[in-house]
C-alpha cells in the first residue's frame, strides 16, 4: 500500500488507515475473535495506522488484545477530551481528565506510548482557554505520546491550526464534505501538519439502512443534491470514486476507514490501490461541489 510522509513528523503512513470506532460500538456486537481477525488483516494488507478513542466503547481493549504483540508494525492514533461521558472524574474538556484518560488508554491498548494524541473535537472556545492544550503538550513532554494534534472541523479546526501547537489535523473530508479543502487544509500544509481524513467515504451512506446506528442522513441529503454523474454507474463505483477522491486531495496523508466486515476492508484497499483520480475527474467533483454546496454545509463533526 502507498505510504506518504506525515507532515513534519518522522512517520510515513499508509494512505488508508484502520478506524476503530465501528468495532467498538455496542450495536455492532463485534467479539474479540472477529476484531482480532479484522485488525490483523488490516496490518497484513499494509495499513500501518490504527485510530481509536476512549469514546469508541470497547475499541481500545479490542485493539490492544488483537495486535499489541505487533506494536512495531503500526502507528497508534488516540484521543482525549471527553470526561464524565467516558467515565472519568471531571466534565468533558476539563484539562484534569487528560492524563488519566491517556494512562487508561495506554493500559487498554497494551502499550506505553501513543504515536499521536488528538484532542477530540472540542470547540474553539475551549481551545482558547489554553489549559487543555497545555495538558496535552505535557503528555508529549512526558513521552506518553510522540506527537499531538486536533480532531475537528470548520472554524474550530482553523483556530487549532493557527495556534501553531499541533503536529496534525484530523478532519472530515469526502465527496459530500469538502469545506476543509478551502478552509483549513492550505493553512495546515503551510505549518507542515500531517492531515488525517476522517469519514473519507461519507459513511457509505448509499449502502446503509436508515435504521443503522449513527446513520448520516446529512450526507444522504447532500449527495442527492450533488447528483454526481458517477452515482448512476455500476455498483462499486461510488466506493471507488469516494476513496480515490479523498486520497487525491494533495494535503491528505492518510484516510481513516472503519468497518466490521473483512470483505469491505479488502474492497477499500483495492480501491485505494487504483491511486489518485485524474486532474479532470477531481475538477469535475470539485466544480460540482462549488456549484451546489450551501452555506450550512460545514464539516461533519
Amino acid at each position: 500500500m502507498e505510504r506518504r510522509p506525515f507532515g513534519r513528523t518522522d512517520m510515513t503512513v499508509s494512505v488508508l488507515g484502520f478506524g476503530g470506532a465501528e468495532i467498538g460500538m455496542e450495536a455492532m456486537d463485534v467479539g474479540q475473535g472477529e476484531a482480532a481477525k479484522l485488525v490483523n488483516e488490516a496490518l497484513d494488507l499494509g495499513m500501518n495506522v490504527l485510530d481509536t478513542a476512549p469514546s469508541y466503547d470497547t475499541s481500545e481493549e479490542l485493539i490492544g488484545r488483537a495486535v499489541s504483540h505487533r506494536r512495531q508494525e503500526y502507528y497508534l492514533f488516540g484521543k482525549c477530551g471527553e470526561g464524565r461521558s467516558v467515565g472519568l472524574e471531571y466534565p468533558d474538556w476539563d484539562a484534569r481528565n487528560v492524563r488519566p484518560s491517556v494512562e487508561r488508554s495506554l493500559k487498554r491498548l497494551r502499550t506505553d506510548y501513543l504515536d499521536l494524541l488528538l484532542i477530540h473535537s472540542c470547540t474553539e472556545a475551549v481551545l482558547r482557554q489554553g489549559d487543555l492544550i497545555d495538558a496535552v503538550k505535557r503528555m508529549k513532554e512526558a513521552g506518553l505520546t510522540r506527537y499531538i494534534g486536533y480532531s475537528g472541523d470548520s472554524t474550530d479546526a482553523l483556530y487549532a491550526i493557527r495556534t501553531g501547537v499541533f503536529d496534525a489535523l484530523q478532519t472530515s473530508l469526502n465527496i459530500a464534505d469538502q469545506e476543509a479543502i478551502s478552509l483549513t487544509l492550505g493553512e495546515a500544509e503551510e505549518r507542515q501538519m500531517g492531515v488525517i481524513a476522517k469519514r473519507p467515504v461519507a459513511n457509505v451512506v448509499w449502502e446503509r439502512s436508515p435504521d443503522s446506528p449513527n446513520y448520516p442522513r446529512t450526507y444522504l441529503d447532500r449527495l442527492r443534491k450533488l447528483d454526481y454523474p458517477f452515482m448512476s454507474r455500476k455498483p462499486g463505483t461510488m466506493l471507488e470514486c469516494a476513496i480515490r477522491f479523498t486520497i487525491s486531495v494533495p494535503q491528505v496523508s492518510t484516510a481513516i476507514i472503519g468497518t466490521t466486515d473483512p470483505k469491505h476492508l479488502k474492497d477499500n484497499v483495492s480501491c485505494a490501490a487504483k491511486g489518485k483520480l485524474t486532474a479532470t475527474e477531481m475538477n469535475e467533483i470539485r466544480t460540482r461541489w462549488q456549484e451546489v454546496c450551501e452555506p450550512a454545509w460545514a464539516g461533519m463533526k
